[in-house]
């Protein structure tokens, strides 16, 4: 039995002053009188988790990777519409042949840094320079940032699929000396380096073309380019001396991290060392006793967003093992002559963000409807069992009925947490009774990922969770649509303040001195609309800037809708848009293939063939477009939607939403304006029809 901890009433207001339109703050119930700022005495900094981690848990494996043994490509035609016209074309699909996975133990990791650290001492990067991580997921990334992190060096963050405009900002904007990239990035780097006079120094790791090195050297005057290996070789021959002067305090700035950009160009959130321990003495209150030595972890999400990185914090600090995987090689159908590295790690944890988990529940899904009749119907009086919770049942469905589906995971899965954005009820329903508990939890980049987390004493769905103890959380009323403190139950804008909120944006006086921002009191406002449940947790019904007023006068919250109209079989990605004219929404909607296929299967349309008609035609096609809606407005009446959020119309896409065609932000986040413009004149003629 996995040990347990009473939350008492979950979370109480703090404070005595009278609040006008809005209310008192609240806090963790457990911790109300006062703010948890460390995990543990003594542990202030970045560098003294690193030093603990080294002590505590030694000779123990820390972080695992895999190396890519081969790369097989495969051609497959693909049918594309250019100019309303059906075009095939021969693509080139790359499959990844990957080794099984190599450790290196936390005395090994602290090596490692040292090294890295006492080379980039060497080579003249100072306290007041900066260093710029440009790099996948990967060993390496946490290497480079430990170093910096134990002689007070501030990182900057990139997502690696950002282009040459997002990488050039954010050397720039903080006078980057120095950056570290993978080979297979170098091309973009040497692209844009002519454009960033303060960049001097290049490292990389992995085997890039001579020919880019060139480019880099050869850019300007003094540019050094150094593979990892090398620094490592160069640290190593220098006295650990060097770095006795350079150990961080609290207020030293770990990070500059650079938020997506869904909205113009990325912020630089400012992220000390102090905000950083704060948050891993949030999370060690309200999960630690969860979190266990021996668990495994698959890394897989980008390090340079705010959860991915604080969650590698504290369970290196724990002493976890950590598997590094990439998005495109998790399951076994994205590599070749080998497992996935789901099944290759066989992980206990695992963090993800809800585009992951409904993919996964859509494929578990997609299973199921491949069996027979009878499978099928076993599998839905399973899940019956599991959400009556019958004693005695429940555990032979999970042995005998379920396994199959953990084996997918490795079989081992014992823990995931849902952050980043809302996940659907039905998908975090559907996947903690068919495969493991998902906790959701609420955060952003300027509250290092903290904000909400829901322990697993609590687990239930829709809510984000307790307020973490390294903030306290209030209201602030929105009028204009009916969110008021004194609703039953209480409702408002979410405002956050504690040790783990950003002092503010990097060079951004515009930004930090915007009371619509920052209050003059000290509050961070956050832009989403929070909802106190009776049992003190936190829910979020909504995000101001996605309000939108139609023509009745009533607001509708589009991520909300989106979050669950994605739980819908037939949607693999959505985005709902209304007009302040339009009496309701629509959505421009990526159908998921295997299922809408299996749907048109299951009720033949006349004139269509399931199995063979392409994408792009079964998307044109009006009778699809109604058996999408249908199935859509049909969850939306389940999640007892009004009238005006039910769906009017569908327009259907088979093009994916990719960072690199703009359509999401590195975060997967829509990017609304884009899709908006890209389907105006679909928009512009279901709206003229109403």
């Amino acid at each position: 039995m996995a040990p347990t901890k009473d939350f008492g009433v979950g979370s109480v207001e703090v404070g005595d002053e009278k609040v006008q339109g809005g209310s008192r703050p609240r806090r963790l119930a457990v911790t109300k009188d006062t703010l948890v700022t460390t995990p543990l005495e003594g542990i202030n900094t970045v560098y003294d988790v690193l030093e603990y981690a080294t002590r505590t848990h030694g000779a123990k494996e820390a972080l695992g990777w895999r190396d890519i043994v081969d790369v097989h490509e495969e051609q497959k035609e693909v049918t594309k519409i250019v100019g309303g016209k059906e075009v095939k074309e021969t693509k080139t699909w790359k499959y990844f042949q990957l080794s099984d996975y190599k450790y290196m133990n936390f005395l090994q990791v602290r090596e490692a840094v040292s090294e890295v650290a006492r080379g980039l001492v060497d080579l003249g990067i100072t306290t007041d320079d900066v260093l710029n991580i440009y790099a996948s997921t990967h060993p390496h990334w946490q290497i480079m940032a430990h170093a910096c992190s134990s002689i007070s060096t501030t990182i900057a963050t990139a997502y690696d699929t950002l282009g040459e405009s997002g990488l050039q900002h954010s050397l720039n904007e903080p006078d980057c000396k120095a950056v570290f990239t993978n080979a297979d990035l170098l091309q973009t780097v040497a692209n844009v380096i002519g454009n960033v006079p303060t960049l001097s120094l290049v490292i990389y790791d992995g085997d890039p073309k001579p020919a880019t090195l060139e480019k880099i050297r050869t850019a300007r005057e003094g540019i050094k380019a150094i593979h990892l290996n090398d620094l490592r070789e160069l640290g190593r021959s220098k006295s650990t001396d060097i770095l006795k002067d350079r150990i961080p305090t609290p207020k030293t700035i770990a990070c500059i991290m650079y938020t997506s950009g869904s909205t113009g160009a990325p912020k630089g959130v400012v992220i000390p060392h102090s905000n950083l321990i704060a948050s891993l003495g949030a999370i060690q209150t309200i999960l630690g006793h969860n979190l266990r030595s021996d668990d495994i972890y698959l890394a897989y999400l980008p390090l340079a967003h705010i959860l991915e990185y604080v969650v590698e914090l504290i369970l290196f600090f724990l002493g976890v093992t950590f598997g590094y995987g990439r998005v495109k090689t998790l399951t076994d159908a994205s590599v070749r002559q080998c497992v996935g590295d789901i099944k290759a790690l066989r992980p206990t944890i695992m963090i993800g963000v809800p585009a992951v988990w409904e993919m996964i529940r859509k494929g578990i899904t997609a299973q199921v409807n491949k069996g027979s009749g009878l499978k099928k119907s076993v599998f839905n009086a399973s899940m019956t069992i599991k959400k009556a919770n019958i004693p005695g049942l429940t555990n032979v469905v999970d042995s005998v009925v379920l396994s199959q589906i953990k084996q997918a995971t490795g079989g081992r899965l014992r823990l995931a947490l849902s952050g980043g954005a809302a996940l659907s009820r039905e998908t975090q329903e559907f996947l903690s009774l068919a495969l493991v508990t998902i906790l959701q939890g609420y955060g952003m980049t300027e509250s290092c990922g903290m904000t909400a987390i829901l322990p697993v004493e609590l687990m239930q769905y829709s809510s984000v969770g307790l307020p973490t103890p390294s903030v306290e959380v209030k209201f602030l009323d929105v009028p204009e649509a009916g969110y008021f403190s004194t609703n039953d139950p209480p409702q408002g804008e979410i405002l956050i303040r504690g040790p783990s909120v950003t002092p503010g944006y990097y060079k951004r006086p515009d930004l930090n001195e915007d009371p619509t921002i920052f209050t003059p009191d000290g509050w961070l406002r956050t832009g989403d609309v929070g909802q106190w449940n009776k049992d003190g947790t936190l829910s979020l019904i909504d995000r101001i800037k996605n309000l939108i007023k139609l023509q009745g006068g009533e607001y509708i919250a589009l991520e909300r809708l989106e979050s669950v109209y994605k739980a819908c079989n037939l949607v693999s990605n959505i985005c709902v848009h209304a007009s302040e004219d339009a009496k309701q929404p629509l959505a421009i909607i990526i159908p998921n293939e295997v299922h809408l296929r299996h749907a048109l299967g299951r009720t033949p349309v006349p004139g269509i063939d399931a199995a063979h008609t392409s994408l792009p035609d079964l998307c044109h096609d009006d009778r699809v477009k109604a058996l999408v809606l249908k199935e859509c407005n049909a969850l939306g009446k389940k999640n007892d939607f009004k009238p005006m959020e039910m769906l009017e119309a569908v327009v259907l896409t088979a093009e994916e939403w990719t960072p690199e065609n703009g359509f999401t932000t590195a975060a997967q986040k829509l990017n609304r304006k884009k899709v908006r413009d890209a389907f105006k004149s679909e928009i512009d003629e279901i709206y003229k029809k109403q």
